[in-house]
This record gives structure tokens, sequence and C-alpha cells, in this order.
């Protein structure tokens, strides 16, 4: 298997604080904490950054908000590339964009506009080529962006119908990181459910719920560091015994028996191939 030289930082989002429910009309606030993290990753605050707000309903301010907070860390070359259309995605000033930065920043909103919008695209197959080859190069994600992340991406489901058959939908994601599902907004959304689903649908792949103000530095396609002020509940079903969701019909509760839940926060480590967890020892100070 190949080394993966980049990194990847998946983020559970952040309490939304727009007028609308839905989550794609919505402005994100993504702590101060969790972007430090971003920076740093990228090379500091003279780091080359493109945010790409294509998953949002609202690009135009969801850019502007990444722009102001990524202003009050001190970064000096920051820049929103609205991605609206497959088109968009093989413009050449769009390509040089991508070739050229430190660190990719998506925002939330709908994850199935990424891969539709950039999905298959050459900009896609710039962003899997420098992520897998090139030190230093950072792909960062919230909420959508980060479940765009998979290749199994969950595409939506109820929360309310969780444990049922057919309560989370699928969708092909961006492929960058395979092993694993991905999911956000997990606690306070009560997600708990539809990522158990997802996992009995591939119970080869991890499953990694985010809380918000959370996420994950991956390293070497493999190596998870938590980062931020929540948890992150990881889902591994190679431990199954019993996983009946291939039988069922939709709409049937389902069962799963001896599924393996860690709960992991600050400083706590995943290895992926190896499915381990390493706990940040008690007199270490947090991340």
């Amino acid at each position: 298997m190949q080394q993966i030289k980049g990194t990847l930082i998946p983020i559970g989002g952040n309490e939304d604080k727009g007028i609308e429910e839905n989550e794609q009309y919505t402005l994100e606030f993504i702590d101060d904490g969790i972007l430090f993290h971003v920076v740093k990753e990228a090379g500091g605050i003279d780091a080359k950054i493109v945010v790409i707000p294509t998953a949002s309903s609202i690009p135009v301010e969801v850019g502007e908000n990444y722009l102001d907070a990524f202003a009050k860390l001190g970064c000096t070359n920051v820049t929103v590339l609205d991605i609206r259309s497959k088109e968009d995605s093989e413009k050449e000033a769009s390509i040089e964009l991508i070739k050229t930065a430190d660190c990719i920043m998506f925002s939330g909103g709908d994850q199935s506009k990424i891969t539709d919008k950039i999905g298959g695209t050459t900009i896609h197959d710039i962003l899997v080529d420098r992520y897998q080859n090139e030190e230093g190069f950072v792909i960062a994600g919230t909420s959508a962006g980060a479940m765009a992340m998979a290749n199994e991406m969950i595409a939506g489901g109820s929360a309310s119908e969780a444990f049922i058959k057919g309560a989370v939908r699928m969708y092909k994601g961006l492929n960058l990181i395979p092993e694993l599902i991905v999911d956000t907004h997990f606690i306070r959304r009560g997600r708990f459910g539809r990522q158990s689903e997802a996992v009995a649908k591939f119970p080869n792949l991890i499953g990694i719920g985010l809380a918000e103000d959370t996420g994950m530095i991956i390293k070497n396609g493999n190596d998870c560091t938590v980062i931020g002020s929540g948890m992150v509940i990881v889902f591994d079903g190679a431990t199954l015994t019993h996983n009946n969701e291939k039988v069922l019909k939709e709409g049937t509760p389902m069962t799963m028996a001896n599924m393996t839940i860690h709960v992991l926060s600050n400083g706590d480590q995943f290895d992926i191939k190896n499915r381990k967890v390493s706990v940040l020892p008690i007199e270490a100070p947090f991340i």
C-alpha cells in the first residue's frame, strides 16, 4: 500500500448560528482552536489557503466568514474558490489555485454538492495526487466537507429513524480516505444510529462520528489524533458476530451484535490499519 504523504483534517462542524435550521443555509463558526491546527499543519500564517464553499447554498457569505476567521489568526494568503459547477472545476484559474495551495478547506452544507461538482474533475484528480504525494499538503473540511473525504459517503438520513434499515442514505465521496465513513455534528444531532447502519452496510470500513468543535488530524492516511473540545466516536464493524442488514426489508429494526465502539477525546489516537486506540496519558497536556 502506498504511503500517503499529505494530511487530512475532518472537522465535526460547530453550532449553527444562522437563521435557518437547514445546514446548507447557515453560516458556520469554527472555533479558533480548530482553525489554528489547520493553519499550523499547512505551514503557518503565510500558508496559501484556498476555501471551497461548494457545499453551501450561501457560498459568498460562508466564504467571507472563513476569510474573517483566518484573518483573525493572522493568515495573509487566503482565497475563496467558488465552484458552482463541474465546468468551474475545469477552469484554468481554479486548477492553478488547487495546484499551488498549501491547504484546501471545504465548508459545510450539502456534501453531495461537493462530489457532484468536483468529483471526477481535473481539480479532484489534482487533490488526490497532491494529498497522496506531497508532504505538508493539507485538506481540511468541516461538516459536509469532512463527510465528503470518504468513498462510501453518508449523504443524509433521519436520526429519529435510527437503527431502522433505510435510515441512512449513501453516496460516493471524493475517496481521499476509503477506509473511513465520516459523520459530523454527531452528538448534538443524535447520529449514532445512522452511522451504525452505515457501518452495517460496509462492516470492513471504520465509522467516525465527530462531535462539534472537534476534529482529527490524519497523517499517513492512517494515524489519527483527536483535536478540539468534544468527542470522536469510532465504530469498528470487524468484530460483528451478527449483522442482518443485508436480509432485512427497509423500515425494519436492525440487529448488530458485538460492534466495537470507542469514545475518544482530545489527544487520543487511533491507528486505522491496526484498529488500535492509544489514549492520551492523564498527566499529558491537551493538544
